[in-house]
């Protein structure tokens, strides 16, 4: 089958370095995209000065996190196990795969959706909603999480897919014009076409149509590529055999927890934030996009290794996996320390970017006084993230599913919410937000700890044949 060829130079001959930017370029770019659309809903929403509207929008992140979960199930299962196979040759493997996926994935969002509708109120109150924000934050999940459940998923899972398959620019170009659309269309609703006061409800009209065009655009683009690759648009669920079922859901299931977990870490944030009133809850909402901007990058170049890793694992090129793994680490790292820097001389400035004024300045300060406050304290906890989400991805990529979610645990279950919840009760607000810090940091030891052990069994014991491939 030609499909398989003609990646093949990408993912076996072309120059480490040249391969990863092939992969990794187009791919940040695209979450650079969803970066600008995820803050530009939070700036729009702060050109109101009205906190309540910007903390009803950050409790309904968790929501959204929760969707992202059921696209890595059937994304990161699917797509991790679709590489693994193309790079052993079983491309009708990775066909009834790749086909299984989106059809599961359509199935999950939709019964998500329905559970949503049903127990949207109580969910909110849950999240911390209180009587200043419930009847924002409802309008914003019901029109982006329950009507626009499935385009939700599904433009986060299939580019995923794609991008497994060799596409990334393709993957990059949906993602990056659903999110464009969303920066288009948010101050037409929130401004002009919807009164003064349902901002929040505008924002979330605009950020369900651009997934709506964006899963446009991947179905579009599955029926073009369907004969150069084995992705193509399900006409049913495909039986994929039991060896496979396990494959993908090993991996899959894992991944989709690991979002959990950290949606469950920013349910409780949110908690504690709300604890200390909703003016802190809406600078916690701000510091949390602020910190996407070296999240979604690293995710980027991570995502772009991913299936370089995953082909050569499968075809058994050990050394070539490697290579990529080190080159990402040093990408990662580097950008990380460089916002580090970035946060903590100019903390309140790009706080204040998301929030104005207006009729509640001394609310408006507020929110900027605290928010730099908390952007100090977590951001020198970046670079120890950035380490356990390298070595996470390297799990998945490898089909090391188990270890994953174990390494997810640890983190979000085992370390981060008992330190939070400990170090608040201690120290108040101080150590509620230098928290993040002191859990990164043990977790990057662990994480490292796992890896070698990892690379121990797997890998060192195929260097021979690595060795022989030089």
């Amino acid at each position: 089958m030609s499909n398989t060829l003609e990646k093949d130079n990408l993912f076996e001959t072309m120059r480490p370095a040249k391969a990863l930017a092939v992969m990794a370029v187009p791919t940040v770019a695209s979450q650079v995209i969803i970066l600008i659309y995820n803050l530009a809903d939070t700036w729009f929403i702060g050109r109101t000065g009205n906190p309540y509207m910007i903390g009803a929008s950050s409790l309904v992140l968790t929501i959204y996190l929760a969707e992202t979960a059921l696209a890595n199930l059937f994304g990161v299962g699917g797509g991790s196990l679709m590489a693994r196979l193309i790079g052993e040759k079983k491309t009708d493997d990775a066909r009834r795969v790749a086909s299984y996926s989106v059809a599961a994935a359509a199935i999950a969002a939709l019964a998500f959706s329905v559970l949503l509708l049903v127990f949207a109120g109580p969910l909110l109150r849950l999240l911390g909603a209180s009587d200043n924000t419930f009847v924002f934050a409802r309008q914003y999940l019901i029109v982006t999480a329950v009507i626009g459940g499935i385009p939700t998923v599904m433009s986060m899972s299939m580019p995923q897919l794609l991008r497994n398959a060799g596409y990334a620019k393709e993957a990059g170009i949906g993602v990056g014009l659903g999110s464009l659309m969303n920066v288009f269309l948010d101050p037409l609703f929130m401004f002009v076409i919807l009164p003064n006061g349902y901002e929040v409800l505008g924002a979330g009209i605009a950020t369900m149509l651009s997934n709506i065009i964006s899963m446009v655009y991947f179905i579009v683009m599955f029926r073009i590529v369907k004969d150069k690759t084995v992705l193509e648009l399900p006409r049913r669920i495909e039986r994929i055999g039991r060896a496979h079922t396990r494959s993908l859901y090993s991996v899959g299931i894992p991944a989709a927890l690991s979002i959990f977990f950290f949606d469950l870490v920013t349910m409780v944030i949110n908690w504690l934030a709300a604890s200390y009133g909703d003016i802190p809850l809406a600078a916690m909402g701000i510091v949390l996009k602020l910190e996407r901007l070296p999240l979604n990058i690293g995710l980027g170049v991570l995502l772009g290794m991913v299936p370089l890793i995953a082909y050569n694992y499968g075809s058994g090129n050990y050394r070539r996996m490697r290579q990529f793994f080190s080159l990402a680490r040093i990408v990662i790292l580097a950008f990380s320390v460089l916002c580090v820097i970035l946060f903590w001389f100019f903390a309140d400035p790009l706080v204040g970017l998301f929030i104005s004024g207006g009729k509640s300045a001394e609310l408006a300060g507020e929110t900027v006084r605290l928010g730099g406050e908390f952007l100090r304290g977590r951001c020198f906890a970046l670079p120890f993230m950035m380490i356990g989400y390298h070595i996470v991805n390297y799990m998945n990529a490898i089909g090391k599913g188990k270890v994953s979610f174990l390494m997810a645990v640890i983190r979000h279950l085992v370390l981060i919410i008992p330190i939070m919840l400990v170090m608040n009760h201690v120290f108040g607000m101080a150590g509620f937000i230098w928290s993040q810090l002191v859990a990164d940091l043990i977790n990057t030891v662990i994480a490292v700890w796992v890896y070698r052990g990892v690379n121990r069994s797997v890998i060192s014991g195929t260097r021979r044949a690595g060795r022989q491939d030089e």
